[in-house]
């Protein structure tokens, strides 16, 4: 049951932050991306939730 919670809370986190990081941050983490159409953001968004921790902090740094 904790096991399930966790891995709900992690997805719904995870949700958040792909339509976040697509629409905003995906254009200061990788140059190449800034000229790219709705098509390959799309595709992103399932492993920008997957892999919203890294993609986090790439993020962050970048910022810096």
């Amino acid at each position: 049951m904790i096991v399930a919670i966790a891995m709900t809370v992690y997805a719904l986190i995870g949700a958040v932050f792909a339509i976040a990081f697509v629409m905003r941050g995906i254009d200061s983490v990788d140059e190449v991306a800034r000229s790219s159409g709705i098509g390959f953001r799309l595709i992103v968004i399932p492993g920008a939730a997957a892999l919203w921790p890294l993609l986090l902090r790439k993020w962050i740094g970048a910022k810096s």
